[in-house]
């Protein structure tokens, strides 16, 4: 425990480089957009606001997920982190609304651009930057199975994908003319943006639902009850969720009634070591019943309570 809880301490650093990030690129954007005037640019700096303000939240977050189980929190505070992805979901929604109402009076009122080609060069700088942070995030959330870091990486490539088009779309107002252009791809950026949010606050919300492990995870754990099963033992009632950074595992093993409880100990010591083996940081809880006791085959269902429904009704 000790050590999962120094690894998500560790993961504040990423925030911070988060937050770094952000703040450099609202100052360059910003930059951008008062040497340009371009609504295409301001909406770029809108949303590096916002990744700012997600950032923030993810540092805070990542901070109450590190900490270690305690009497009221029996099983962590790992869920903590959906609670960032899906502030930060929300924020990106607020700020496509942002993109819109600025955009959209341009579109009857345009304006010229100037000094395009320094703007433009601001502009890509903190589109790099973005990129740079994005897919360290991105390791890092696949490495440490955090959400949290998932999200901001999202984000962020979001935003990099945002910066691309306005600069297509600035630079084809400078070479056309056509003023119209720089409000319509903002519009634009503002719809990518409200399909980023989407997918984040989605994915935010199955976890707070404890959705249950990718169906390749339990196919390893699968793999790993096999041999036993060739061994005379029997499992049912297998139960896994995912609760943040942290994995959960539940099953009964079924063994023969005549074992000792020393033999029957030992073997499910030892199923626990295999699927932890297979699942790095997974929590397992296993149940020992016997096969000779019908009693042992009344919870199969994955609510016991639906067994006990159904034999009354017997």
């Amino acid at each position: 425990m000790k050590l999962y809880t120094n690894n998500r301490q560790a993961l504040t650093r990423f925030a911070w480089l988060s937050v770094a990030a952000a703040i450099f690129t609202i100052a360059l954007k910003g930059v951008a957009y008062i040497l340009t005037g371009s609504v295409g640019l301001l909406s770029d700096a809108l949303e590096s606001i916002v990744n700012l303000a997600g950032a923030l939240m993810a540092l805070a977050m990542l901070t109450i997920a590190a900490r270690p189980a305690d009497e009221d929190h029996a099983y962590g505070h790992s869920k903590a982190e959906y609670f960032s992805s899906g502030v930060e979901g929300m924020l990106i929604l607020v700020a496509a609304l942002g993109i819109a109402v600025t955009a959209i009076p341009r579109l009857f009122t345009p304006k010229p651009l100037e000094q395009v080609g320094l703007g433009l060069a601001v502009s890509v700088a903190a589109s790099f930057i973005n990129l740079f942070v994005s897919i360290v995030l991105s390791k890092a959330g696949k490495k440490y199975h955090s959400i949290t870091l998932e999200a901001d990486a999202q984000h962020l490539m979001t935003d990099v994908w945002t910066s691309v088009g306005v600069l297509f779309g600035v630079g084809a107002v400078a070479l056309t003319g056509w003023e119209r252009l720089d409000p319509i791809v903002a519009i634009l950026v503002a719809g990518n943006i409200v399909w980023s949010g989407v997918r984040i606050v989605r994915k935010s919300a199955f976890g707070l639902m404890d959705t249950a492990l990718s169906m390749e995870e339990q196919e390893k754990i699968q793999k790993v009850l096999e041999p036993y099963i060739k061994n005379g033992v029997q499992y049912h009632a297998l139960r896994t969720r995912q609760s943040g950074a942290r994995q959960f595992v539940s099953l009964h093993v079924l063994v023969p009634g005549m074992w000792t409880v020393q033999k029957s100990h030992q073997l499910l010591e030892s199923i626990e070591a295999d699927i932890r083996n297979a699942l790095s940081g997974v929590i397992v809880f296993t149940h020992l019943e016997s096969l000779d006791d019908p009693a042992s085959w009344e919870d199969i269902n994955l609510d016991r309570n639906e067994d006990s429904s159904n034999k009354d009704k017997k």
